[in-house]
């Protein structure tokens, strides 16, 4: 059901997104439901509405036409709705167990709705709080395994495959990723945000021509590389948790990227609460690390070996090419993940949060050598010694 000749898009208010669900008809027009906005990042509104009686409940998620951590003096296309909706919908068809339930989308709107997972915990808080969720780093490999393949050349045709592309151009969102991640945080830019203790550390980064070459380098990557449809921004605060579930959310950046890509930012979001925590509490974060990459690549390999269209599929040597290269990928965004949560515009509570200023300054400073290491080290760090090398050189 469309409501978009009926309506012109406004911001939601709690009061318009219960006549929304009621017109929809998702809840009943008698019903009495509370609703709460409870958006706490940078660019949506977000809406819970429950009935307390029958304890049924919704998300609505609404895309303003500007950054929210900014203001209007950053406006932002409307379309990124319809490529969350539009993703989360894609990813259901490979992997519907780790992704919300989508009830109704609206273009005009900018709205979607979908299922509530306010049973579950945002991942970065759990971990951040000592939770473990020991079925994340195989539930991850798995989505990021699926989702790649059967989106990539490797699984559909190439005139399908370059519709998608079209589909799920992203010029806004994408402009934020080239800008925050692989351009800002290297430059002395105003939009980076930083202790002045840091800036000794940072101006040497700044000056610093073999990261900046390698930054490059994936900088191109990232913009010329339409290799499968990607999350887009793929870090913990992304996916919700417990102890049996995962559930992966927020893919408004969405678009056909690099196969290394979502790897990366997930890897580097790990790393980030690893540096968090006393040296010998990290071992399970490693763990998770080693884990994911494991399940992806067997995952990934399984599952070119009974679907790919490819015609060289069968030719020794490729898929382990393949998967060489999105690892070696994946470890540099993961560098500049890491690198750019720490004094780029955006920051993660895992370091922010430490409240002992000696403590978090270290932290950032491990963080930032952290990043340069695993940039200069793309061809030579492994899923399984990178614990050894982040002692040994961080």
């Amino acid at each position: 059901m469309a409501l978009s000749n009926e309506l012109v898009y406004n911001p939601l208010t709690e009061i318009t997104a219960i006549k929304l669900v009621k017109k929809l008809n998702l809840f009943g027009e008698e019903e009495a439901l509370t609703c709460r906005e409870i958006g706490d990042g940078n660019l949506n509104l977000v809406f819970h509405i429950i009935n307390e009686v029958t304890n049924k409940s919704l998300i609505v998620k609404q895309a303003l036409p500007y950054a929210k951590v900014v203001g209007e003096s950053w406006p932002l296309s409307l379309n990124r709705a319809k490529i969350e909706s539009d993703a989360l919908q894609t990813f259901a068809k490979y992997v519907p167990q780790y992704v919300p339930k989508v009830f109704y989308s609206d273009d005009t709107l900018a709205v979607t709705i979908m299922e509530d997972l306010s049973h579950l915990q945002i991942s970065r808080t759990g971990l951040i709080n000592g939770k473990q969720y020991p079925l994340l780093s195989q539930h991850v490999g798995e989505f990021l395994a699926h989702i790649l393949f059967y989106t990539s050349d490797f699984a559909i045709e190439p005139e399908k495959k370059k519709e998608l592309v079209k589909q799920f151009i992203n010029p806004d969102l994408c402009n934020i990723t080239e800008d925050l991640v692989f351009t800002d945080p290297f430059f002395d830019h105003d939009t980076n945000d930083f202790e002045e203790s840091l800036r000794p550390d940072v101006e040497a980064l700044w000056q610093d021509q073999a990261v900046k070459l390698e930054v490059a380098k994936l900088k191109k990557v990232f913009l010329t590389n339409s290799d499968a449809l990607i999350h887009g921004d793929l870090h913990t605060g992304s996916i919700f948790a417990d102890d049996a579930t995962t559930k992966v959310i927020d893919p408004e950046f969405a678009f056909y990227g690099p196969l290394g890509f979502d790897l990366g930012q997930f890897v580097a979001n790990l790393l980030l609460n690893a540096l968090s925590l006393p040296v010998e509490k990290r071992d399970f974060l490693y763990d998770h690390i080693e884990k994911t990459w494991d399940v992806f690549e067997t995952t990934f390999t399984k599952l070119w070996n009974k679907d790919s269209v490819e015609a060289f599929s069968k030719t020794e040597g490729y898929v382990q090419h393949v998967l060489t290269q999105i690892w070696q990928d994946a470890v540099g965004f993961a560098g500049c993940e890491v690198i750019r949560r720490t004094i780029g515009l955006a920051h993660v509570a895992d370091l922010d949060g430490i409240l002992n200023e000696e403590a978090r300054l270290a932290a950032k400073r491990q963080a930032l050598k952290l990043g340069r290491q695993l940039l200069l080290n793309q061809k030579t760090f492994s899923p399984n010694d990178l614990k050894e090398v982040i002692l040994k050189n961080v």
